[in-house]
């Protein structure tokens, strides 16, 4: 398992935004459109995305650090391979990293609003669910992708990389793991090798994992739900991404860990999986793949912040913390 170089941001140079600003416009006018005005960025660490005004409405470019890189080419084979799930690129440049994308509407967080009601998420899920195992025979073409692989026989070895990368975990500083801390991660790492074996005897594929499921990444529209920002995802057990969506789900909600609500989303995701699989093994599946999911985003991290802007300082103590999981 390796990982790309600490590089400096590309978009600070004017070149490059020379560069990236005429790719757009070409690729526009491809389409018939026309830019109307300046774009308005948004820098992270990880990613920098513009919206980009033009006469029939505003489009969106991204461009990704390198170790986010893979989710330009991964857009583009979504968008053949689940086509009313996500949005359909209209330029994407995969050597790059850079992409262009029509507005895709509000987002399950603006439609939802504070508000109370599931049903969405009900719905939510299940259709996700279905991308998931339509993707499933493709793995291999997102692995030649560049999308990491992180099957639960190769997510140990991510385990081990990070446990000697001491710089990354932030190994005696303010905000990274403790010599006690990390001396007990590494004693967990049988328990987790366990984990991991467990979870491939399942038997369910590895498909795509989205891996940062919450509602600030689901488009919620009349035609439907649209799934997108897609730089966290790895070819991985698919029940990982509970994970997170379950998390987002009860702060949102103010849901204890455990609510019914939370276990009725839980098996209405399932539920998809049920014409192959008894309930009790997804269920102890669904499980194991939150717990070891946990490595998956202290990797998801680290990748996303091979880079030295300054600014992935503010973020830097995510890959510890998500190792601390491990423990609790």
């Amino acid at each position: 398992m390796t990982t790309s170089p600490i590089s400096a941001p590309e978009w600070f140079s004017e070149d490059w935004r020379d560069d990236a600003l005429a790719w757009a416009a070409e690729a526009l006018a491809r389409s018939g459109l026309r830019v109307t005005g300046p774009v308005e960025p948004r820098v992270r660490p990880w990613s920098l995305v513009w919206r980009v005004p033009t006469d029939a409405g505003p489009v969106w470019f991204k461009a990704n650090n390198p170790g986010t890189r893979y989710e330009a080419g991964l857009l583009a084979a979504l968008a053949r391979l689940t086509p009313d799930a996500v949005l359909h690129p209209l330029a994407v440049d995969a050597d790059r990293g850079w992409s262009l994308l029509p507005d895709g509407g509000p987002s399950l967080r603006d439609v939802l609003a504070g508000g109370r009601d599931l049903a969405h998420w009900e719905r939510v899920l299940p259709g996700y669910g279905s991308v998931q195992r339509a993707t499933a025979p493709h793995t291999g073409t997102l692995l030649e992708l560049g999308v990491p692989d992180r099957r639960p026989g190769r997510l140990s070895d991510g385990f081990g990389e990070l446990l000697a990368a001491e710089d990354d975990l932030l190994l005696g500083a303010e905000g990274g793991l403790s010599g006690e801390l990390h001396e007990r991660l590494r004693a967990y790492r049988p328990e987790f090798d366990e984990l991991c074996r467990r979870l491939a005897e399942t038997g369910i594929p590895a498909t795509i994992q989205h891996d940062d499921l919450h509602d600030g990444n689901v488009f919620a529209t009349a035609g439907g739900y649209r799934f997108f920002d897609w730089g966290d995802s790895s070819v991985a057990h698919p029940f990982g991404t509970l994970l997170v969506t379950l998390r987002s789900v009860a702060y949102a909600f103010e849901l204890p860990a455990g609510d019914p609500a939370l276990v009725r989303l839980r098996d209405a995701y399932l539920e998809g999986w049920t014409d192959r699989y008894d309930r009790a093994t997804l269920r102890e599946a669904a499980d194991l793949a939150m717990t070891t999911a946990k490595v998956s985003r202290a990797l998801s991290w680290r990748s996303a912040l091979r880079t030295i802007d300054p600014a992935r300082a503010e973020y830097a103590d995510a890959v510890p913390g998500w190792l601390e999981e491990l423990l609790r």
